[in-house]
């Protein structure tokens, strides 16, 4: 399914439903443009194209974009690369992200995304919510490991989705916990995307012996 596109003069918003976990920070930050009430449900002509950009940026899974017209600035590239592992849900990345295939080719760059870690979504690599009816479990409580406030968290963030396997980082990035906590920072990871390894987030090899597949 293509994002739609809501048009004003001085900014146009698209929505990819296929990303959207209806967290409704939208919602709740500009009620006057995104009201699912109405339709369209996205009016981006009723508030100032500054104060849309700004809640469009709070869509944590990036099932949200905005492309101003009117000379305003872009979206900016965040300076740290995190993921917080939210309880009982996904992975929220946010950074300079780079989505690769299996073979390492890029299928998508973004600044915001939801990544399943449940095993359950239609729409790997993304969170669709799946988690809420499969009885995917973990409270995103971490202990801090090797974490020092000195080392970078910036640059290109590859996330990489191994075959049958785990989310393979490779970058300069911070966990944080369910709190928003830091807890590790790292240069490379394998984060659990079957749902079942024994040492969330990170993999432990789980998959392999319980048959998980990626279709």
């Amino acid at each position: 399914m293509a994002a739609r596109e809501y048009r004003s003069d001085d900014i146009n918003v698209t929505f990819d439903a296929e990303r959207c976990i209806h967290s409704k920070e939208c919602i709740h930050g500009l009620p006057e443009v995104f009201d699912v009430e109405k339709r369209p449900w996205i009016q981006p002509d009723r508030s100032e194209p500054d104060t849309v950009a700004e809640v469009v940026m709070q869509c944590p899974t990036g099932a949200l974009q905005f492309a101003r017209k009117d000379g305003g600035e872009k979206e900016p590239v965040p300076e740290e690369n995190t993921v917080t592992v939210a309880k009982d849900g996904p992975l929220y990345v946010r950074g300079d992200v780079e989505i690769q295939e299996h073979d390492g080719g890029a299928f998508l760059e973004d600044t915001r995304i939801a990544l399943c870690r449940c095993g359950e979504s239609r729409n790997k690599p993304f969170c669709d919510n799946s988690h809420k009816n499969s009885g995917f479990r973990d409270a995103g409580s971490l202990d801090k490991g090797s974490y020092e406030d000195s080392s970078e968290t910036g640059g290109r963030l590859e996330v990489k989705l191994t075959p049958n396997g785990p989310l393979f980082l490779k970058g300069e990035f911070e966990i944080r916990d369910a709190e928003g906590e830091p807890a590790f920072r790292e240069s490379q990871a394998a984060l659990c995307r079957c749902g079942h390894s024994g040492s969330k987030p990170f993999c432990d090899g789980t998959h392999g012996g319980i048959g998980w597949r990626d279709d």
